[in-house]
């Protein structure tokens, strides 16, 4: 019995061991856990399901990465505005929120390769006479804080109206709070879509854009092994399977925006 206890308790102690290399390997915060930042209010990228539960594309996407890691996915619900913040004072391994790869951006942090391709688009009321971007100069425009759509407002002339999370700034578009509201291409659609707005988009988009998964600086072995994670759903069907049905088509980027440490 005594010997059994032994190789039970040598067993325990190698699996804790082999748990603490891979945290090391992988620069994780906490042994087995993906800790992974997301906003949980900005569908159909994060929100939640009927039953409560998180649930979104890079809610999926970035499930099936900790799975294909051997990891637990451990989602930490945090504003848009805290979310580089928190990261460089390691509250979390990754961002998952909608982020667009941008130069600015990629000299504070680390990014996957491309997860997603999308844009921006303006968002007017059905009756609304705005019916191109170029329109928007001296109106006001509703954006979320801290974010591209922000700054392609300004650019464009616009008066910006900051929020913190994009349903806000559709639902003051509804009550005529604002004249338009710049967003995410695939993010306009499907709030529309399901919520029932009276709401459209110009034809023409602000931006071509591609969104990654941020890490802090220094990690290069958990963002490899998050690529491939990306790059093996990808060629095997697992990413249109999870995508597809939220919003009707395969969102993956056909050339995607590679890391740059």
């Amino acid at each position: 019995m005594k010997l059994k206890s032994l190789i039970l308790t040598a067993a325990l102690a190698a699996m804790s061991f082999g748990a603490l290399a891979r945290a090391a390997d992988l620069e994780l915060l906490e042994p087995g856990k993906l800790m992974v930042a997301t906003e949980g209010t900005y569908a159909p990228f994060s929100m939640r399901a009927p039953d409560g539960t998180l649930d979104g594309l890079e809610i999926r996407v970035m499930k099936e990465v900790a799975k294909r890691l051997d990891l637990e996915y451990t989602p930490v619900l945090i504003k848009w505005d805290s979310l580089l913040v928190g990261l460089q004072a390691d509250q979390y391994d990754v961002i998952s929120a909608a982020m667009d790869i941008t130069e600015a951006r990629q000299k504070q942090v680390t990014f996957s390769n491309g997860w997603l391709e999308s844009g921006g688009r303006v968002v007017v009321a059905k009756d609304s006479d705005i019916t191109q971007s170029s329109e928007i100069k001296g109106k006001t425009v509703g954006a979320l804080v801290a974010s591209s759509w922000t700054k392609i407002a300004e650019e464009k002339g616009a008066t910006v109206k900051g929020y913190k999370a994009e349903s806000d700034a559709m639902q003051d578009l509804v009550n005529g709070n604002v004249d338009a509201v710049i967003t995410d291409a695939i993010a306009a659609a499907y709030a529309i879509k399901t919520a029932n707005m009276p709401l459209k988009m110009t034809d023409d988009y602000v931006s071509h854009v591609q969104k990654g998964f941020a890490f802090k600086k220094g990690k290069p072995h958990l963002v490899e092994a998050v690529n491939k994670a990306l790059a093996d759903m990808v060629a095997d069907g697992t990413y249109a399977k999870l995508t597809t049905d939220l919003v009707g088509f395969d969102p993956a980027p056909k050339d995607p925006i590679k890391t740059i440490e």
